[in-house]
């Protein structure tokens, strides 16, 4: 997996927060439409804090020497 790879999941992630977010009700948060918009925000976020610790073992890794 390379560094550009990783930027375009983080970038897809935040579309699709932005995406899950207009799908919710704050009215009837745990309700329906609103559910599957929270478990898409959560995923999305898991996704890029997943990238970001992939990123930043890649620094560590150039710094070593590793490559």
């Amino acid at each position: 997996m390379s560094k550009p790879f990783a930027y375009i999941i983080i970038l897809i992630s935040v579309i699709l927060i932005v995406i899950n977010a207009f799908k919710l009700d704050f009215e009837q948060l745990f309700e329906e439409d609103s559910l599957i918009g929270l478990i898409g925000i959560t995923a999305s976020l898991c996704a890029i804090v997943i990238m970001l610790i992939f990123l930043t073992s890649k620094k560590i890794e150039d710094k070593v020497g590793g490559k």
